[in-house]
């Protein structure tokens, strides 16, 4: 964890040249993994490097568009390549990658590691023992996209997915676990999740939730001219 709060603030900190009176800008989504990260970063930039900082909680696709428009500074919730393909189509050239900040995270659907189900495969003919329903996150995740997509490529015509948070999904995730219940949730590493309870992420054939994947800081076109 301390490598990667290091390597947030040393790449976010490329584009502090030099100081000037300016309230730096972070946008971030309300998932705990991007929560913990971004404020890590701002705490280290107001209390070691002595700027002020705003925080934004949005949704990712405000995210990405404010980002592009110049309303945030930067962001340290970019995935890629997959999880946030379709906003870095159209955001990419209005926006500065300045690199990776993980390695090695991931998506996909997981059931705790009781549940007797290992692939979506294997889930519409096990619909009533999860009654039906995937838990989901925000609607304008790159991850629900992404479910979304898997639900047409495993015909998942007897489930719905759920649009909820990060919080009520965990929370549903640990009520189903306290009555040793089965639950489908959308899930991602990194997150607490992983570490407090014994999950597997459901198998993916089709490749729909793609490979391991890379979290990137992004700054405004702005923001690298004329930041502090």
């Amino acid at each position: 964890m301390k490598r990667l709060f290091v390597a947030l603030t040393a790449v976010l900190a490329i584009g502090l040249a030099s100081a000037q009176d300016r309230t730096i800008e972070l946008g971030y989504v309300l998932w705990d993994s991007e929560i913990a990260s971004t404020h890590v970063v701002a705490a280290v930039l107001m209390d070691e490097l002595g700027y002020d900082v705003e925080l934004t909680s949005v949704d990712a696709g405000p995210m990405f568009t404010g980002l592009a428009q110049g309303d945030f500074d930067a962001i340290v919730a970019a995935w890629l390549p997959a999880t946030h393909e379709a906003y870095m189509e159209q955001y990419g050239d209005q926006v500065v990658d300045l690199g990776v900040n993980l390695d090695g995270a991931d998506i996909g659907w997981a059931v705790p590691a009781y549940v007797e189900v290992d692939s979506i495969t294997e889930l519409n003919a096990n619909a009533d023992l999860f009654g039906g329903e995937i838990i989901g996150i925000d609607p304008g995740a790159g991850l629900m996209r992404a479910s979304d997509a898997a639900f047409d490529v495993y015909d998942l015509s007897d489930f719905v997915l759920i649009d909820g948070s990060d919080a009520a999904m965990a929370a549903a995730l640990d009520r189903a676990i306290t009555r040793n219940e089965p639950i489908v949730v959308t899930s991602w590493r990194p997150h607490w999740m992983w570490a407090a309870y014994d999950l597997k992420y459901l198998e993916d054939p089709e490749g729909v939730f793609g490979d391991a994947e890379q979290i990137h800081t992004l700054i405004s076109q702005d923001f690298e001219q004329n930041g502090p």
